[in-house]
């Protein structure tokens, strides 16, 4: 397979599948400037993207795990196209939807979506996410993990990529493994987000339980030391990792992962 991840920052990547290109999670503010997190919470980014909107090469679609700043910002709601697909959860495709997006496109959760290009097919999976657990996770929008299959043809071996989005370890999170079996590529996001003492996003301890309860064949970790409210350095996950003998691949920002 001819594939390869571009990490632009945050939880943005560009990610080409044989023929097939998508973004995720779209995050184009500069250094220094605000975002809404959510919740009426706001946070400064720390660095900048590695490439602008208008660098980006031609989509197939976006994949968004849940509407907040740090995730679909204003500069993605203001210059993206209006009839680039989104996948997402239903709760942002509505929000979408009033912002123009014509193609909007609601998942929930195990509810797929094919790509076709040929004989080369794309399945987009929604997969369960949590936010965060106990009465706080009712207060913030529904998040959904990402399964890409690729297949070259009918009947090829798929090559699986896992975007676990902004959630917390929980149980639900073992059914991906069942469901799925061998994961070639798990991207991870990490920054062990804290709100008011409140873990919001994986820390380092909590990105290594994931990575051992998926056993991907690799583990790239995103989302870690760009915005003020994530309290969880990258050090904590790498220390943790390679303490358990995970295989980790670090991609710097601006630098491309080949497939």
């Amino acid at each position: 397979m001819t594939g390869s991840l571009h990490f632009v920052g945050n939880a943005t990547t560009v990610l080409r599948l044989g023929p097939f290109t998508l973004l995720t999670d779209p995050n184009f503010l500069h250094r220094g400037q605000w975002t809404h997190i959510g919740q009426g919470v706001v946070s400064r980014r720390l660095r900048d993207p590695a490439i602008e909107i208008a660098d980006l090469p031609e989509l197939d679609a976006v994949v968004l795990s849940h509407l907040h700043g740090d995730h679909f910002d204003r500069v993605a709601s203001r210059e993206l196209a209006r009839d680039l697909p989104v996948f997402t959860t239903p709760h942002a495709a509505k929000r979408l939807s009033r912002r123009g997006f014509q193609e909007a496109a609601p998942l929930r959760t195990w509810e797929t979506v094919s790509l076709s290009r040929g004989a080369a097919k794309l399945t987009v999976t929604s997969l369960p996410g949590r936010h965060a657990l106990g009465p706080v996770g009712r207060l913030l929008p529904p998040v959904m993990g990402t399964m890409l299959e690729y297949r070259e043809a009918a009947g090829a071996l798929p090559f699986r990529v896992y975007l676990s989005g902004d959630t917390l370890v929980h149980p639900a999170l073992r059914e991906i493994r069942d469901r799925f079996g061998s994961i070639d590529l798990a991207v991870l996001h990490l920054g062990g987000t804290k709100v008011l003492g409140v873990l919001l996003t994986m820390d380092g301890e909590q990105g290594a339980d994931l990575a051992e309860l998926l056993a991907p064949r690799r583990t790239m970790p995103v989302h870690y030391e760009e915005y003020g409210v994530m309290k969880s350095p990258l050090s904590d996950f790498t220390a943790e990792a390679s303490r358990r003998g995970l295989d980790i691949q670090v991609v710097a920002r601006g630098d491309t992962l080949a497939l």
